[in-house]
């Protein structure tokens, strides 16, 4: 299924404020998106529109070049994980998965056999197949979870929407099940959309994020171009740990207020600035400045932490283990970032 959202924007119930806003989103036929962003940036509402639970928009709304809005979400061929289950208490587990292939009109609807396959099937996927006589209240959250995504799986559906589906889940059933519904989606040709706060977990699943803040889209790019070409501060941060450093450009080269970081080529305007760059984009120069070092935790990767402690603040830093630092250090910032408006706004606030 293709997805084309054109200026769709969504009022609150009074109509007070724009809770999506001028969202422009195309959702190619086998894509995986994940809709990532802090907590209140719509991504749960464009999710649950995109399934047709919101009658009344502005702008418009297509799936497959058919409007959402001249159907019924019933009829739209659409799975749905929310993520609070949303599970009958009163069926057990083999029927809540089996419900929706139950429903189905008479002419759509599998031979009893079929479905009990198909449902078997899933219960082997989410490993559950002991508790198909259970009822959801005998399950734990993560046992919850896994029963809802098979559900939405059960009738196949050619569009696949998921709002935090992994969040109940411990981290090695987590990790499979997340492999699971990749390897699911490509075999299936599913359209799939991923609601998470996760962006590692994005990073890991999804081929393009969209990233959201405040009812409106910031960026849509494929993991690697969002962590080169992070379009503002924000998405770069969202994204992962970033170190600002304050300063002022003059004649093309920035020079930070903090002593210890060294000088470096700008092509920014000349007045205040700020300097972002991953921690482990830092480069420690021995007998270049006045920062001291201390090492600090593991970090995965294969990269040590260490703590560099300056005039006016300590930061973190990763690197492969470094040799014993004689001395005091200078920071070399060399592959940091500037973005023109927040340099701008840093000039207005000067």
């Amino acid at each position: 299924m293709t997805v084309l959202l054109k200026s769709f924007s969504l009022h609150a119930p009074d109509r007070s404020r724009k809770i999506l806003d001028d969202i422009n989103l195309e959702i190619p036929q086998g894509a995986f998106i994940a809709l990532v962003g802090p907590s209140g940036a719509g991504k749960t509402t464009l999710l649950r529109a995109i399934a047709g639970l919101s009658p009344s928009f502005d702008g418009a709304l297509t799936i497959d070049d058919a409007s959402v809005s001249e159907k019924e979400a019933s009829d739209l061929n659409v799975g749905f994980v929310f993520q609070n289950y949303a599970l009958f208490r009163h069926m057990t587990v083999a029927r809540n998965i089996s419900f929706g292939l139950d429903i189905l009109k008479k002419r759509d609807r599998p031979s009893r056999e079929a479905i009990a396959r198909r449902v078997n099937d899933l219960l082997e996927l989410i490993q559950l197949p002991h508790l198909a006589q259970a009822r959801p209240d005998r399950l734990s959250g993560g046992q919850r979870q896994r029963v809802a995504l098979a559900r939405a799986l059960a009738t196949q559906p050619r569009l696949l929407l998921l709002d935090e589906p992994f969040g109940a889940l411990d981290p090695i059933i987590r990790r499979q099940i997340r492999r699971w519904l990749r390897e699911l989606h490509d075999r299936l040709g599913l359209t799939t959309v991923l609601v998470t706060h996760d962006h590692e977990e994005a990073l890991d699943i999804a081929d393009t994020l969209v990233v959201m803040q405040g009812g409106k889209i910031v960026q849509v790019a494929d993991p690697e171009t969002l962590d080169r070409e992070s379009a503002t501060p924000f998405v770069m941060e969202f994204l992962g740990e970033t170190l600002q450093f304050e300063g002022y450009v003059t004649n093309g080269i920035f020079l930070a207020s903090e002593p210890d970081v060294m000088p470096l080529a700008s092509a920014q305007p000349d007045g205040p600035a700020t300097a972002y760059i991953r921690p482990r984009l830092i480069k420690l120069i021995e007998n270049m400045g006045q920062a001291r070092v201390r090492p600090g935790r593991h970090h995965p990767n294969g990269l040590q932490r260490y703590e560099i402690v300056m005039t006016g603040r300590t930061i973190e830093v990763f690197a492969p283990h470094l040799p014993e630092v004689a001395g005091r250090v200078g920071l070399s910032i060399e592959q940091a970032r500037f973005y023109p408006e927040a340099s701008a706004i840093t000039r207005e606030n000067a």
